[in-house]
């Protein structure tokens, strides 16, 4: 018998039942992947993360994470909500503080600093692997249809992002045409597979920041109330459309908002010589449950 400590969090929100749901599972040293694998798809949200101690002396934990279909080298909302957990486990209930761990995740170790001020503690991350955007070898038509719409509320190009994982990005004209957007198959799997995309992310400008979407049904994720690894691979879509400026930039997603999951993802991006050469990503989490699951 195996018993896991764990708790439910709410991330990228300030307050419950909002955000991104996670599990964070405690004392897995003993599953294999296959276990861990069945364990989240348990859980069934959008990511479960399991905090394993770490292979390196200079980190504080390894961790591992899946979604109910797959295991992913790196995500956003579980390294914010893990970091949260981690580190108010660390203080007294409503104790201002300021604390810093690292993560070991599959990409890389993930560097990360916890603040709490009010109720809700706050998460800033490094992202361990840098940005890149790709050709995703579709044409306006092809990319819109994959999500009922037609090219015209396309605002430019289709392209694939990546930051850990890879992502299709569709730039879209208007929150309207974002309201709209739905996997439409075999449309969508057809042009996730042309671009080597796993998950589809449309995107519109909304006031100073941006507000997206994000579909995974391969991996067992309909669809996504924020995902911060596409948050984090977002800046190369944008310098690629010379939407960055030189040096710091820094702006909100909103995500999750048509699923009445709102979610708010801090992004600080910093370019130089005409490079995105750091991303970080924030945001709230506030914890939900805890519990113990006992495995045979």
């Amino acid at each position: 018998m195996v018993s896991i400590a764990f708790a439910t969090l709410d991330v990228f929100t300030g307050r419950r039942l909002a955000g991104n749901p996670l599990a964070v599972a405690l004392g897995g040293e003993n599953l294999d992947g296959a276990q861990m694998q069945a364990v989240a798809r348990e859980f069934n949200l959008s990511e479960t993360i399991f905090v394993l101690p770490p292979a390196g002396p200079k980190h504080d934990h390894r961790v591992r994470i899946f979604t109910p279909g797959r295991e992913l080298p790196f995500a956003g909302h579980p390294i914010v909500g893990c970091a949260v957990f981690l580190a108010e486990r660390r203080h007294k209930d409503g104790c201002p503080f300021e604390t810093r761990l690292t993560l070991e995740a599959s990409a890389g170790p993930v560097p990360v600093t916890v603040t709490r001020i009010g109720a809700a503690a706050r998460a800033r991350f490094v992202s361990p692997v840098l940005p890149a955007v790709a050709d995703a070898g579709l044409t306006a038509a092809e990319a819109a249809a994959a999500l009922g719409l037609v090219a015209d509320d396309l605002a430019g190009p289709a392209r694939a992002m990546i930051a850990g994982n890879r992502f299709l990005a569709i730039p879209l004209r208007s929150p309207d045409a974002l309201a709209r957007a739905a996997v439409i198959q075999p449309a969508f799997d057809e042009a996730a597979a042309r671009a080597g995309c796993f998950g589809v992310y449309p995107f519109t400008r909304i006031g100073g920041g941006w507000q997206s979407r994000l579909f995974a049904p391969a991996v067992g994720v309909p669809e996504d109330p924020a995902t911060g690894s596409a948050a984090a691979a977002l800046p190369a879509v944008l310098l690629a459309d010379g939407l960055l400026k030189e040096g710091a930039n820094a702006f909100d997603i909103r995500q999750g908002v048509e699923m009445g999951r709102p979610s708010l993802i801090g992004v600080e991006a910093d370019v130089s010589g005409g490079a995105v050469t750091a991303v970080r990503i924030a945001g709230e989490t506030v914890k939900v449950s805890e519990g113990v699951m006992t495995l045979d």
